[in-house]
Order: C-alpha cells, then structure tokens, then sequence
C-alpha cells in the first residue's frame, strides 16, 4: 500500500475544488500558489485560459516593501497589490479559488487583503 504524499493529498483536494470553480469574463478566478518561502496570486479567466492579473512576492513592487515583514505580512502585501491591479483592470468580484490550501494562515491573509482592498468573493 501506498502512501499519499502532502504534495499529492493538496493536488486531490485542489482538482476537487476547481470541478466546482470555473472563471468567467464577469466572476474570473483568483488562483493562489504556496512555496515555502513566497506566496503567487492571478486572476484567471478560464474560458479564454488567460491570466489577467497576478501579483506574488517576487514583484518589484512588492520586493521593496517584504523586508523584515513575516510571511503573513507578505501575503497581506500580494492581497492588497492584486487588488488594486485587479480593481485597475475593472475586476470587482472575483472566485476565490485556495489551490487546495486550508484557509488559514498566509492564505486566509491573502485573502482578507484581497477583500480590503475592494475585491467580492
């Protein structure tokens, strides 16, 4: 018998999650990836496969503002960056979709940034 990886456990549960989250041009997709030392975010429109917004820690915006801030401070810094790029392009209501992540920690961060800066879940 086998045993489940966390990697494969997480890719499970996020193929789960994108059977029921489907991006449209008017409720696109907001897609977070989790590395152990940075955090990625895109707004994704599935129908045409296309990324229309990312932001994540490697940013040059960002990158100037991360130093001496823990990992959820980061995550805080890409939820907000993406907003404002995402509100830029006219994107107010988006699909949250977590990777396969709980929502807790960097992720939920992320998240409730996101929502700060004027995105709808």
């Amino acid at each position: 018998m086998t045993k489940i990886t966390t990697r494969a456990a997480r890719y499970k549960r996020h193929k789960r999650i994108r059977a029921q989250i489907k991006g449209t041009p008017s409720k696109p997709r907001l897609c977070v990836f989790r590395s152990p030392n940075h955090i990625y975010a895109q707004v994704i429109d599935d129908t045409k496969g296309h990324t229309l917004v990312a932001a994540s820690t490697l940013d040059p915006e960002t990158r100037t503002e991360i130093d001496g801030k823990a990992k959820t401070g980061r995550a805080e810094l890409v939820g907000t960056a993406l907003a404002k790029k995402a509100i830029a392009q006219g994107i107010k209501e988006v699909a949250f979709d977590r990777g396969g992540y709980k929502y807790h920690g960097r992720i939920k961060a992320l998240a409730e940034a996101a929502r700060q800066g004027g995105l709808k879940f």
